[in-house]
């Protein structure tokens, strides 16, 4: 091909050449906490590990794999690799971690020990029973990163405009893909001086005195790892050569199956090799990469963007010599020759490094690229002239200052599994969008769904699973419920109608328009509870309740207030007894909440704001319902119910005495929660169920008012009262409630997507 640089330097090429996908599978071996490998199965609420889109297990049963899908950007695809690994984390026995070193921990000293994959397909266990038998146990229990990476469409497209050597597109996407992994397979040394992270082994990996005198930069990439026998080459000098070299290793029984060729590099596209002659090739897996034993899930996003980089500047460099082959060897015998110096040594090759970070800094000039890349390159000269700033240096480091490679893994591993379970309401990766929708995600991943966030503000998910799709907006809305069931919960006026002609009691009232048309009605409620709410809100915003009446003054504030939420505001009735928010799903009562309204209890010492402050300090409070529960506020509502208790915001309260800041039990208004499914009559059940499917709905939340949850209601009347309906009712306070044991409603809400998703344990 001819001179690449002179079209990646043209104007509109280079903006497209920063574009790429991404894709990350990461293996890693399960240990005790205390850094022994497991003895337990795969964890079986992940279901079939062979159909699993994201969890897997790789040759032994204690080795799990975890697979993001292909995203447009490094951190994007470190948010799914995050949320898998937290996923993985934990589905496992809390007794169990991740080791977080590409070399395994301490291995059993009989081979037969180590436990084969107990996979489905028997065909897949008898590869792995071959693996064992030619290259030993002890070397397939070798973990760490493949980075897939594929230039964007449009570059390719742009590129392949402005060249006139090729005439067929994928022939040429080909030509680019061998381009870049010849020059990665000759200089990949650098990454293992880099970021190889492996300078030791643990007991029983080398069987009797096989081993470095020394440590070395990475074991794993060096000849004592993972490798095929020397007898296997690959040419990358065309397709045809590559397929025609696989082909013939599998024909002399060299290798078993194409996938035995473990390349640091293989081209992908296809199904089979041989597709890629048809197809072409559609990206490259680099398999060279190190477990991070600093960085929480094996990879960090400073490591993920360098690994770009350097892949663009594999395409930038001109290809070194004509015999390509040798370009190979010589590549091989250098990334040998570096693996296996000491980590705290300056490389022999420091001058080719240095030659090869200036270049990529020149490219990235040219490239007018973004500054943190400059800073990766710079801090990767650096590492060559430091070699303790590597990472195998700073494990060695470390290793000097008295620490064993079991401590550190152990301390680590530890660590990383600690912050997975520190808020397991709480998704790795996507912690800033909304906590209902993170927790299905969870679920989803775990059952094997595929998860792609179409949009992380408006929280809108694609789901996929055996073929099937379905879209998923605020962990609720569906397809299952018809485009007008949203709009009838929406306005409470029509929803009471509704509701009311099929027979169900709902709270009396009327709708005013206008500040000065619901003032001059006051008369009509001064003498009765109500409550005065927007016409169209949710999560409780806008609603003030007085349930002995209020003054004048307090129901032109309420007014106001309901006014700013909405241009029509609802005045009712107030229902006396207790609230309940019941969670129906497909014709199921689900979940039953007790919801109390937002409170504090006096010490006799603390101001009302104190006590305030300090019940927010709970780490289960959090905003926007990222936590289970809301923080409390002192807004223009809660100053307005003290008021009419008595109360300002800057008053001792009494010791034990309690004092309600809200009249609604909404959580998303700071109320407190508190499950009660279980401890409630059928009949209450199906009424809510009944009322659901009045509406049309298949997922609704539906508030009742009950002053006697013992009595029967179709012997009692006024038994209850329906005061709302929720199209997007929030999930996250059933799934971890303030008080009793918590409803997993995103496994129902994916039951209804995908049945066949289902575990059974």
């Amino acid at each position: 091909m001819r001179s690449m640089q002179t079209y990646l330097r043209q104007e509109n090429i280079r903006p497209l050449f920063k574009k790429a996908r991404f894709g990350l599978e990461k293996e890693s071996q399960r240990v005790s906490l205390t850094g022994e490998l497991a003895k337990t199965d795969h964890p079986a609420v992940l279901g079939n590990r062979s159909l699993h889109s994201t969890v897997q297990t790789d040759f032994s049963e204690t080795q799990i794999e975890l697979i993001t899908p292909a995203v447009e950007t490094a951190q994007e695809v470190l948010d799914y690799l995050g949320a898998i690994h937290e996923v993985a984390l934990r589905s496992m026995n809390k007794d169990e971690m991740l080791w977080p070193l590409s070399m395994p921990p301490e291995l059993p000293e009989l081979e037969e020990d180590i436990v084969i994959a107990k996979l489905d397909r028997f065909e897949d266990v008898l590869y792995r029973r071959y693996l064992a038998r030619s290259y030993g146990k002890r070397k397939q229990m070798v973990s760490g990163i493949h980075y897939n990476f594929e230039f964007s469409t449009k570059f390719i497209e742009a590129l392949f405009a402005v060249q006139t050597e090729f005439t067929c597109i994928e022939k040429f996407k080909t030509e680019i893909y061998l381009k870049v992994a010849r020059n990665y397979l000759r200089y990949r040394w650098l990454i293992t001086y880099l970021y190889g992270a492996s300078p030791v082994s643990e007991p029983r990996y080398f069987t009797e005195d096989q081993s470095p005198r020394e440590p070395v930069r990475s074991l794993r990439n060096s000849p004592y790892g993972y490798t095929n026998h020397e007898e296997v080459f690959v040419s990358y000098q065309s397709i045809e050569k590559y397929i025609q070299d696989i082909e013939d290793l599998v024909e002399k029984g060299v290798l078993s199956e194409e996938k035995e060729f473990y390349s640091p590099v293989r081209l992908r596209g296809g199904k089979q090799v041989a597709d890629l002659k048809e197809v072409g090739v559609q990206y490259v897996e680099i398999r060279n990469i190190d477990l991070d034993p600093f960085a929480p899930y094996g990879i960090a996003l400073e490591g993920i963007e360098f690994f770009q980089v350097f892949l663009m500047y594999m395409l930038w460099l001109e290809d070194s010599g004509d015999d390509l082959d040798q370009l190979l060897k010589d590549g091989t015998r250098l990334n040998d020759q570096v693996s296996l110096e000491h980590p705290l040594s300056e490389t022999s090759l420091k001058e080719e490094g240095k030659n090869l970070l200036e270049g990529m800094k020149e490219m990235l000039k040219v490239l007018d690229s973004k500054p943190s890349w400059v800073v990766l390159i710079d801090r990767a000269l650096k590492m060559l002239e430091q070699p303790e700033e590597t990472l195998s240096g700073k494990m060695q480091v470390l290793f000097d200052d008295g620490l064993t490679n079991k401590d550190l893994a152990v301390t680590q591993g530890q660590a990383y599994s600690n912050a997975a379970w520190e808020k397991p309401y709480q998704l790795a990766g996507f912690r800033d969008m909304e906590l209902s929708t993170q927790i299905l995600m969870f679920d989803a991943l775990q059952r094997g769904i595929e998860v792609e966030v179409l949009d992380r503000h408006d929280q809108f998910l694609k789901l996929s699973y055996a073929g099937k799709i379905e879209y998923v907006k605020n962990g609720n809305m569906t397809s299952k419920d018809k485009y007008v069931v949203p709009l009838i919960m929406e306005n409470k006026t029509v929803t009471k109608k509704i509701l009311s002609q099929a027979g169900f009691r709902v709270p009396k009232g009327e709708e005013f328009s206008s500040l000065e048309e619901a003032l001059a009605s006051y008369s009509q409620f001064e003498s009765q509870g109500i409550v005065i709410k927007p016409k169209s809100t949710n999560y409780g915003i806008g609603i003030s309740i007085f349930k002995d009446g209020a003054s004048f003054e307090a129901y032109q504030e309420a007014l106001r207030i309901a006014f700013k939420e909405d241009s029509e505001v609802l005045v009712e009735e107030f229902i006396s007894g207790t609230e309940y928010r019941f969670f129906v799903i497909d014709g199921q009562t689900e979940a039953i909440m007790l919801r109390v309204p937002a409170n504090v209890k006096g010490d006799g010492v603390s101001t009302i704001q104190e006590l305030v402050t300090e019940k927010n300090k709970d780490p289960l409070r959090g905003t926007h319902h990222r936590s289970p529960l809301e923080i409390i506020q002192l807004g223009e509502i809660e100053r307005l119910m003290l008021k009419e208790q008595g109360y300002k915001v800057d008053d001792v309260l009494p010791k034990d005495a309690i004092v309600y800041l809200r009249e609604n039990s909404n959580v998303s208004t700071g109320g407190d929660s508190l499950d009660v499914t279980n401890d409630f009559r059928n009949e209450y059940k199906e009424i809510a169920v009944a009322a659901v499917e009045a509406l049309g709905a298949k997922i609704s939340g539906i508030d009742l008012i009950i002053p006697d949850k013992e009595v029967n209601p179709y012997e009692t009347k006024n038994s209850y009262g329906i005061i709302e309906a929720n199209f997007n009712p929030a999930m996250h306070m059933h799934v971890f409630p303030y008080q009793g044991e918590g409803v997993r409603l995103t496994q129902n809400v994916l039951d209804l997507l995908f049945p066949e998703s289902k575990v059974i344990n």
